[in-house]
């Protein structure tokens, strides 16, 4: 089973830094990078999950609700990465309608890095 914990631990941390956050960091751009990190973790889960699908884009509920939004979209795309690297999906790996192990492992290496890279940017 794929370890999705540095996934799941640095989006809990970085939606942990923006709960904490005060109203003028959020609006300094805080709230906007989180969205935007959000927005991109939820749309790379979607594409794990439903390939053939348009991507649906997560509104902007307010930047008080941006470290839920991020925490949630998070945690989705860490579920799918799970899903798509179970010992169940060796066939469609096998027949190439899944990603490789090693893909989604790759996949995962770089969402940690989104995750940490926008969290310093961020400024949280």
């Amino acid at each position: 089973m794929l370890d999705t914990t540095p996934l799941t631990a640095a989006v809990d941390r970085f939606a942990d830094r923006l709960r904490a956050a005060p109203q003028s960091r959020l609006q300094r751009g805080a709230a906007a990078e989180g969205l935007a990190l959000a927005r991109e973790l939820a749309v790379r889960a979607q594409r794990l999950e439903e390939p053939e699908a348009q991507p649906r884009i997560m509104p902007d509920a307010g930047a008080f609700a941006v470290a839920d939004q991020l925490a949630v979209a998070g945690h989705d795309l860490a579920g799918a990465l799970e899903m798509v690297a179970a010992p169940e999906m060796a066939g469609a790996r096998e027949r190439g309608t899944a990603p490789s192990v090693e893909a989604v492992e790759a996949e995962l290496d770089e969402a940690v890095k989104l995750v940490k890279a926008a969290a310093a940017r961020a400024g949280v």
